[in-house]
């Protein structure tokens, strides 16, 4: 009950926001140690190492890229490919993202695209959280169809020996269909903010892209790598290697062959984000370790009798709406061998379950600011900028939209596997 109470107290300090989010989870992890809760080392094996050292690459990776103007450029040959029209830049980033994050994965891609984000809308003068909070939602959903584009997706297709092609084959068509209707329904619920006056569409025309490379010797090497860095994910399995591995050893070579400053670089690092997931990772740890996750599960599986029917939707929604305000991480790795003991002791098709905790745990970070680790790294990206996006904001447009994501998802499954 300890471990419970912390971690709603944690909870509930976080989205009051009068505590900053990272000074919330370190003091949660310290407490749940100084009461024996965990153990340091404990402590220590609840973070998520492999999601840190990604984020660390990537971080440095984009710090460098940004030093050459590219991201300024690609602002502006969208925005003007969009004829300077607030809502079809909102439209073509989206799409942008989710493509992206279908073969990176969803971290890397934002890491990528918000930079060129707060350039356009700098440029507009518009508000940038609807573009932000608008990318966070595709960039999760779009990582939903395919094996690398989420950590629950590689932990399920790890598990239990699913392909690249088995992932798109059996999602990419509910994604497709719910990134049609969430981008349907974001053009209309910011249809006010999304306007813009012909005086800054003009500037957005008169822009020319050419003029923002700043320099075409740093960013013929930092593409070179960012491109090797993206072929090692998506070949991540061959080589098995970590994306952690992956990302670091870009970050380092990229650092080598530039001979950038290395302390000027780890300024562009989020910091405060990393040790938020440090806390976090502690906190649902500790949650773990007593048995909570691994408790809520059981109950759960044990309430459908055992029908693949029920047992897959029970897993759509649970995961959905566990994975809005938990770390889907360490719900999936507690799901994945309860859900291999049930098909092992009943003889249960699981198949269907998997799908659904990959629909549930992907999509349904997509509830809450801290629901998955692309939502984090763009509040932290936002705020560094002198952004605020305050967890009720996010949270009165997302949620709704989760909920609509996972009707739509309930829909698919119970029509393609278990009708």
């Amino acid at each position: 009950m300890t471990a419970i109470g912390i971690f709603l107290l944690s909870y509930g300090l976080i989205i009051s926001e009068k505590i900053h989010r990272m000074t919330v989870a370190l003091l949660g992890a310290v407490v749940m140690l100084l009461l024996g809760i965990l153990s340091q080392e404990e402590a220590v094996h609840a973070v998520d190492f492999n999601t840190l050292g990604l984020l660390i690459g990537m971080m440095i990776i984009v710090g460098i890229l940004r030093r050459t103007g590219v991201f300024e450029y690609f602002a502006v040959k969208a925005a003007k490919g969009a004829k300077g029209s607030p809502a079809g830049i909102l439209i073509l980033l989206c799409l942008v993202t989710a493509v992206a994050s279908a073969f990176l994965d969803n971290v890397t891609t934002v890491l990528l695209i918000v930079p060129v984000t707060l350039s356009i809308t700098d440029t507009l003068e518009v508000d940038p959280v609807p573009f932000l909070i608008a990318e966070v939602l595709a960039a999760n959903i779009g990582g939903t169809a395919t094996l690398i584009g989420d950590p629950p997706n590689i932990m399920i297709g790890g598990a239990v020996g699913l392909s690249f092609n088995d992932f798109v084959f059996n999602l990419a068509p509910i994604v497709l269909l719910i990134m049609g209707v969430t981008l349907l329904l974001l053009k209309w619920i910011y249809r006010r903010e999304l306007q813009a006056d012909d005086a800054s569409k003009a500037r957005i025309m008169a822009l020319d892209e050419t003029e923002t490379i700043k320099d075409h010797a740093l960013l013929r090497k930092a593409a070179l790598v960012l491109a090797l860095t993206i072929l090692g994910f998506m070949l991540h399995g061959l080589l098995r290697l970590e994306s952690a591995t992956i990302a670091l050893a870009g970050a380092a070579f990229l650092l080598l062959i530039t001979r950038e400053e290395p302390e000027d670089i780890l300024l562009s690092v989020e910091w405060p984000t990393l040790f938020f997931f440090i806390g976090l990772f502690i906190i649902v740890g500790a949650l773990e370790h007593v048995g909570v996750i691994r408790w809520v599960a059981e109950t759960a599986l044990r309430l459908t009798g055992g029908a693949v029917g029920p047992t897959a939707v029970l897993i759509l929604w649970l995961s959905a709406v566990a994975s809005a305000f938990v770390d889907n991480i360490p719900f999936v790795a507690t799901m994945i061998p309860l859900i291999k003991a049930m098909g092992e002791m009943g003889g249960m098709d699981t198949m269907p379950l998997w799908w659904s905790l990959a629909l549930g745990a992907c999509i349904g970070g997509n509830g809450t600011i801290i629901g998955a680790s692309a939502n984090v790294i763009v509040a932290g990206m936002a705020e560094k900028n002198g952004i605020a996006i305050s967890f009720i904001r996010f949270m009165k447009v997302a949620f709704p939209l989760m909920l609509i994501s996972i009707v739509l998802a309930h829909i698919y499954l119970w029509w393609r596997y278990l009708s």
